[in-house]
């Protein structure tokens, strides 16, 4: 093999690999396009205030109270 030849085969390959990376990068961008954008609401459990905190411990207090004064349930009920 030449060196002339081998170029030309390089050549080749280049000329190959900027056209794959091309096509890869305009697949990139059309993908960016169809993903949907933010619209700024959070997703998820919203996070509670000192307030409402307070408000939530107070009712599971009084919850659990009922529920330990209430008689046994039979067994296999919850």
């Amino acid at each position: 093999m030449d060196l002339l030849e081998t170029l030309r085969d390089l050549y080749a390959q280049r000329e190959t690999l900027k056209r794959a990376i091309a096509t890869l990068e305009s697949m990139a961008r059309d993908r960016e396009r169809s993903l949907p954008t933010s619209s700024g609401k959070r997703r998820g459990r919203k996070s509670m205030g000192a307030k409402e905190r307070q408000e939530v411990s107070k009712r599971m207090k009084r919850y659990w109270e009922t529920r330990r004064a209430s008689p046994e349930t039979p067994a296999g009920k919850v």
